[in-house]
């Protein structure tokens, strides 16, 4: 089994994209070993790289999103331009689009037209809410989604609803995306042709609002906000420690109660007090239970506090910010930072979750400067050097 393959080596991606969702998924794809060409704009590419300059001058965004493909500008106003993406796509496994609302079905490279004239093509159409109905046209930003999505009314505090600090609905919808090609290049596989697939970055969040949406639909309430605190759960919050850390712990059941009282808390007599002995008595209590499990851990030190949790089998964890991430010693251990290229140098980045064991290691390619394969996919594309001149005399490519 040593030496397999990557998995989607020999499969092409066009990606006309920008933003997150569409990246997100198609980098997934370029580090199973897919070849992904990436359409930009000839007057500054991607958006996302123009987001900060946070990543020793580039986009932390555009980083995280793009490495491992290629990069061609054109000008898809320009017909000549639209007619290099036309014949990338003539060679190509899989497209994916995440363009405003009706602006691939008038450039013609909407999913529905583009599978119609290649029958193996997988065709995504990325999108806000959807290719109908009545927010269709909506402008889809990944905070406003959250919003449309229900995801800020759950998360924050009883006084003050926040966002995600991630974007979640970018992810959500990225993600989708990336599993959609994976099950239409399964099912091509067995009828030999491809398909649209369709996104959207509304109903992917809303697939992850799950337990809130049911809770609600089916119980008649929705959870309340509880900052770090579980809703239905309690003790399950973070506690500050002695040496100004944090550290969350779970209780998932009344036995785990009792071990955290006799020997973390040193009051064994509260595992069985009708007041705490079980969940639904804890959460009607929730400050009496949060106040003792607070002095309790208020007077240990962190490292102290999580090992004295651990031992006593108690679900735990550090509060760490992103620096702390950085030099985590799981990631550490497990050897998943890697470097990757870059116009500015090599950079720091984890290597994707998927892990195939039995396979070479992800690909984890260059993130690619603005039209740096401009000339070369031009060339491969079967232009001359006096068309391709005359494309970039004319500002069609970059």
């Amino acid at each position: 089994m040593d030496g397999l393959p990557p998995p989607l080596e020999g499969v092409t991606v066009v990606a006309v994209e920008q933003a997150v969702a569409a990246p997100f998924a198609t980098r997934q794809l370029a580090d199973l070993g897919a070849r992904v060409i990436k359409v930009e704009r000839v007057d500054g590419g991607d958006f996302a790289r123009g987001y900060d300059t946070a990543a020793a001058g580039l986009a932390s965004h555009f980083v995280w999103c793009n490495r491992g493909k290629e990069s061609i500008a054109l000008d898809l106003k320009d017909p000549r331009g639209l007619d290099v993406v036309r014949r990338l796509i003539a060679d190509a496994d899989v497209f994916v689009q995440n363009l405003a609302q009706g602006a691939a079905a008038r450039l013609g490279l909407d999913a529905a037209t583009l599978c119609a004239a290649h029958p193996r093509l997988i065709a995504v159409d990325v999108s806000g809410y959807g290719s109908g109905g009545p927010y269709a046209d909506k402008r889809a930003y990944d905070m406003l989604v959250q919003c449309e999505a229900g995801l800020v009314s759950v998360t924050g505090t009883p006084g003050q609803p926040v966002k995600a600090g991630i974007p979640a609905a970018d992810i959500a919808a990225g993600m989708y995306a990336f599993s959609g090609v994976l099950a239409a290049l399964v099912r091509r596989g067995t009828t030999g042709r491809g398909g649209p697939v369709e996104v959207s970055m509304l109903e992917a969040l809303a697939e992850w609002m799950g337990h809130p949406l049911h809770h609600t639909i089916h119980g008649g309430t929705p959870p309340e906000r509880t900052g770090l605190a579980h809703a239905v759960i309690a003790p399950y919050d973070a506690y500050p420690t002695a040496d100004g850390g944090r550290v969350l712990l779970s209780v998932q059941n009344d036995r785990e109660w009792r071990r955290l009282a006799e020997r973390v808390l040193g009051r064994p007599g509260l595992g069985t007090d009708p007041e705490f002995a079980t969940n639904a008595a804890r959460v009607r209590h929730r400050e009496r239970t949060d106040a003792l499990v607070g002095e309790a851990l208020g007077a240990l030190g962190t490292d102290e506090a999580l090992a004295l949790l651990e031992a006593a089998g108690i679900a735990c964890a550090r509060l760490r910010d992103l620096r702390e991430l950085n030099e985590h010693p799981q990631l550490a251990a497990r050897e998943r930072w890697r470097e990757v290229g870059s116009p500015v140098g090599p950079l720091r980045a984890l290597l994707p979750p998927i892990t195939l064991p039995g396979g070479s290691e992800a690909r984890m390619g260059d993130v690619p400067a603005l039209g740096e394969h401009t000339e070369a996919l031009l060339r491969a594309a079967g232009m001359t050097d006096e068309e391709i001149a005359a494309l970039r005399r004319d500002g069609v490519a970059a």
